[in-house]
C-alpha cells in the first residue's frame, strides 16, 4: 500500500510540474492574440477545449463514463468550478493584452499561499510553524506591493483567489482529470456561443476576419488549453493541495522573467522589495516542505524494512 501511494504522489508531481512549465509560457502565446479582444479568446479557449476533450474522451474510449460522471453533484461543483477558471482565464487574457505580465506573475506567486491557506481553513490541513512565517511574510508582501504602485493589485488577487478555488472544487469534485475537464467546458460551451455569436453579429469576430494566422492560433488554443488543465486535474487528485500550491512557483517565475526581461516591464524599488519578500516567503516554504518530505520518506523506508 505504502509503494502504491508514493507511485501516485510522483505521478501527480509529475503530471502538477508539466501543467505549470505549460502555463509559465502562456505570455508568450496571447500575445499573439493581441488584436482579439480577452473575452472572445476565452470564449475561443471553451469552445476548442471541448473539441480537443471530446476526441480524446472518444479515442481513450472513456465516452461512457464520460456520460456517467453528469450527475448533480459534479455539474454543480464543477460548474462553480467552470465560472471561476473562466474568471481567470478573463483575467490572465487581459492582463497580458495589457502589458502587465509581472502583476499577473504576482498573482500565481501568491496563489500557492492561497491554496494552502484554503487547505488549512477548508481541508483541515496542517501548517507547520515555519510555514505560517512564510505566509506571514507574504501578506507583508502584498502590502508592500499595495504601497508601491498605489492601488491594491486587483489582478494579482483575482488571479489567485479564482485560481485557487478552482484548484479546491476539483479537489472536492475527485474525478479523473478529463471528464472534469469535459464537464467544465459544457457548462461554459452556452456562454461561450453567445459571446461568440455577439462578435459575430457586430462584424468583429476575428477567426474569420483576421487572417489565417489568427485562425490557427485560435483553433490552437484548444490543445494549449486543455494539455495543462488535464495535467492539473490529474494532480490535484493524487497530491495534497499544500504540495500542489508548492509546485505552481515554476508558472510565476516564468511569467516574471519574461514580463521584466522579454515584455520589458517597469519594476520600481517598492516593487522589487514587495517581489523580494514574496520570494523569501517561498523560499522558507519550500526549504520546509523540502525538509518534511526527506523526513517522511526516511519513515517510509523504515516501514518497509520492517519484517
Amino acid at each position: 500500500m505504502a509503494v502504491r501511494e508514493r507511485s501516485v504522489h510522483s505521478t501527480g508531481v509529475l503530471l502538477g510540474v508539466t501543467g505549470y512549465l505549460l502555463w509559465g509560457m502562456f505570455p508568450l502565446y496571447f500575445v499573439l492574440l493581441d488584436t482579439v479582444a480577452p473575452i472572445d479568446v476565452v470564449a475561443h479557449r471553451v469552445v476548442w477545449s471541448l473539441i480537443v476533450v471530446v476526441l480524446l474522451l472518444l479515442f481513450g474510449k472513456q465516452w461512457r463514463t464520460f456520460t456517467g460522471a453528469f450527475d448533480r453533484r459534479n455539474v454543480i461543483i464543477l460548474g462553480l468550478a467552470a465560472i471561476f477558471l473562466s474568471i481567470n482565464w478573463l483575467v490572465y487574457v487581459y492582463a497580458v493584452d495589457s502589458n502587465q505580465v509581472v502583476q499577473a506573475s504576482l498573482g500565481y506567486f501568491i496563489n500557492p499561499l492561497i491554496s494552502v491557506a484554503m487547505g488549512v481553513v477548508i481541508l483541515k490541513e496542517n501548517l507547520r510553524k515555519t510555514q505560517w512565517v512564510a505566509v506571514g511574510i507574504a501578506l507583508v508582501a502584498v502590502v508592500v506591493l499595495t504601497i508601491a504602485s498605489g492601488s491594491v493589485p486587483w489582478i494579482a488577487l483575482t488571479l489567485g483567489l479564482s485560481f485557487g478555488t478552482y484548484g479546491l472544487l476539483k479537489k472536492y469534485a475527485n474525478l479523473p482529470s478529463l471528464q472534469s475537464l469535459g464537464i467544465e467546458t459544457v457548462v461554459l460551451l452556452p456562454l461561450a456561443v453567445i459571446i461568440l455569436g455577439i462578435s459575430v453579429a457586430n462584424g468583429s469576430e476575428s477567426f474569420a476576419l483576421d487572417g489565417p494566422s489568427i485562425t490557427f492560433l485560435l483553433i490552437m488554443l484548444g490543445p494549449i488549453t486543455a494539455l495543462p488543465l488535464l495535467a492539473f486535474g490529474g494532480a490535484s487528485t493524487r497530491i495534497p493541495l499544500s504540495t500542489l500550491g508548492v509546485l505552481q512557483y515554476i508558472t510565476p517565475i516564468m511569467q516574471f522573467i519574461l514580463g521584466v526581461f522579454i515584455f520589458q516591464e517597469a519594476m520600481s524599488t517598492g516593487s522589487w522589495i514587495g517581489f523580494t519578500l514574496v520570494w523569501i516567503s517561498l523560499v522558507i516554504f519550500t526549504l520546509d516542505m523540502y525538509r518534511n518530505s526527506r523526513t517522511r520518506n526516511h519513515e517510509l523506508k523504515e516501514t518497509l524494512l520492517e519484517p
